[in-house]
């Protein structure tokens, strides 16, 4: 959504009206203005994925002002979020930023990251520019960056401490560059263009730049490229070269079809493009054409008949099998360009099903991946946010495994579950959809975690939403990470809740391993004392009953009275040694 403040003698804001490829709702990407295309560039971000799924991107998208076109570019290969972006001489410029996204899909990023990137706007081409060479750790995310005189200057950020550095890139001058060529080839990190017998930059204001800059042929978009686009308007909008094929998928346009559209201006308008834009349950319920779905969170069109050819309706869903070898994202995308998500198998209806189906495949072997994935460290949750319980499907012996973040069937002389990591190859996939009823638009709309307000509302749906229970927050078990970029949350539930106070904690050691709770020790010194919320320095109080805001009492556990306060560790226990004299008497 582009929002526009028009600074006229109204002063007024605008939600702006767009046309082209249909761009994901973010957080934490940034954003540049380029005088000469009248366009803005946004890179990376925390998006908002199909399947009420939240992941970092390193997708460029191009929004031209005067046609309020939206254009897919090419993306950087280095996905982040809270990083900075400048334009100096028809470059942007991408620096730092948060680049792990806490999936099996890491890779070992880290999240204080020093990569320094270049895109050129004239040739929709990416560069990887070397790492400044400070002798000191400059990774960081959060900062800011502007530019000053053709210079990019960056402040702050964070690198585990909140920084108050200021670090400079000064680029090359094109009216260095004395020769055609070498003005040609200036960068990566700069634009020069050649004008007769001098080198000028990008930012001269020619418009004519575009038409004559030097940029390498570009070689044909993969199948793999343009598989990913789901809708037609998001397929030819962009820049890889792709084609919307038949009315139902997006290939290379230079692959063969038989009704093909290559313009987005061409595109029919359908249904599922619009319910795809209503992220809500209310606004999605508000449209006659749209359905809410529940379980994946997200609005579909509402189809004409329960299931579909091709699916079989088994219980409360409509489940499809297909035997193509792919990894899990591909196996998701797969069900979702299908309106479905990779199978929840919680009901035994489900199990046997595709377990019946499986053992039919008699000349190949066929072991799907299904829709359980790692949420955490120590949680296995399926697609739909419902918990693995275990029960009707369970693991294979040995199983999880460490290396493993999703989950496949595997068809052995007892079927059950194995873990792999998500980018190999599994052969097949079990792909679900809900059954469409007349009256699921009027089905309610649940209360969203950010408004739930104790930890027992806030988990009471599996592990749909999370509780940190030292911010006192309920927020979205898929955006716990762009909800506490700096690790505000010391500690959060999905199941079991702790006691909401202090003073329900009865031991020492149960209430200091909670946050923001201390011991008031007893003057007795035998291990009698009460919990009491608070900091090391002492206990705390609210300033009043409809604040949250804390403020130190030290009248709660009185050091006058011999009561001991202790916030790190447990005080230690007092012994009384007894000497007992024993009489001895003579024989």
């Amino acid at each position: 959504m582009i929002y526009l403040l028009s600074l006229t003698a109204s002063n007024t804001w605008l939600v702006s009206e767009t046309k082209g490829a249909i761009v994901q709702g973010g957080y934490g990407h940034t954003s540049v203005y380029d005088e000469i295309t009248k366009s803005i560039y946004v890179h990376g971000g925390y998006k908002a994925l199909p399947g009420n799924k939240y992941g970092l991107v390193d997708d460029l998208y191009k929004y031209e002002v005067n046609t309020k076109t939206w254009t897919i570019l090419k993306e950087s290969g280095f996905a982040r979020y809270l990083h900075s972006a400048v334009l100096i001489n028809g470059a942007m410029l991408i620096f730092g930023g948060n680049t792990h996204n806490d999936t099996s899909l890491s890779n070992g990023a880290k999240c204080f990251s020093a990569d320094f990137l270049a895109y050129d706007i004239a040739c929709d081409e990416w560069k990887i520019l070397p790492k400044p060479n400070l002798h000191r750790d400059v990774n960081r995310f959060g900062h800011s960056a502007v530019v000053i005189n053709g210079s990019m200057y960056i402040f702050g950020g964070f690198s585990s401490v909140l920084l108050n550095d200021i670090l400079v890139y000064k680029p090359p001058n094109c009216k260095a560059f004395r020769n055609e060529e070498l003005c040609k080839n200036a960068g990566p990190g700069i634009k020069c263009i050649w004008n007769k017998s001098y080198c000028e930059s990008w930012e001269s204001g020619n418009t004519n730049n575009i038409l004559r800059a030097k940029c390498p042929p570009k070689t044909a978009a993969s199948e793999d490229r343009c598989y990913r686009y789901a809708d037609c308007a998001s397929c030819t909008a962009n820049t890889n070269g792709c084609q919307w094929c038949d009315d139902k998928k997006c290939i290379s346009a230079h692959s063969n079809c038989s009704v093909s559209v290559k313009n987005y201006t061409k595109c029919h308008v359908r249904n599922e493009q619009i319910c795809n834009k209503l992220t809500s349950c209310k606004s999605c319920s508000l449209n006659l054409n749209c359905q809410w779905d529940q379980r994946q969170q997200e609005c579909q069109a509402l189809p004409a008949h329960l299931c579909g050819e091709g699916w079989n309706h088994i219980g409360d869903a409509c489940l499809r099998i297909n035997t193509s070898r792919e990894s899990y994202d591909n196996a998701k995308l797969y069900c979702y360009n299908l309106s479905g998500n990779l199978a929840s198998l919680t009901s035994s209806k489900e199990v046997e099903f595709v377990l019946d189906e499986i053992q039919k495949y008699t000349q190949q072997k066929v072991s799907p991946w299904v829709g359980l994935r790692k949420i955490n460290i120590s949680y296995w949750g399926w697609e739909d946010m419902s918990p693995f319980t275990n029960t009707t499907l369970q693991w294979l012996p040995g199983e999880p495994n460490d290396s493993g973040f999703c989950a496949y069937l595997e068809r052995a002389a007892v079927a059950g579950l194995k873990a792999n990591p998500c980018t190999s190859m599994a052969d097949g996939l079990v792909c679900e959809k809900p059954v469409v009823s007349p009256n699921q638009n009027a089905r309610s709309c649940k209360n969203p975690c950010s408004l739930r307000t104790s930890c027992s509302n806030c988990t009471s749906n599996g592990m749909e939403c999370m509780w940190c229970s030292s911010t006192k927050r309920c927020v979205d078990s898929n955006a716990y990470i762009i909800s506490f970029p700096y690790g505000q949350c010391l500690e959060w539930q999905t199941a079991t809740c702790s006691p909401q106070n202090c003073s329900g904690l009865r031991t020492c050691g149960h209430c200091l391993e909670q946050p923001g709770c201390g011991w008031c020790n007893d003057p007795s010194n035998t291990g009698r004392g009460h919990c009491i919320e608070g900091s090391s320095r002492g206990p705390m109080k609210l300033v009043g009953t409809h604040s949250s805001e804390m403020v130190l009492d030290s009248s709660l556990c009185p050091k006058e009275k011999n009561y001991e306060w202790s916030f790190i560790q447990c005080p230690g226990k007092k012994c009384v040694m007894i000497t007992i004299a024993v009489e001895s008497s003579s024989l």
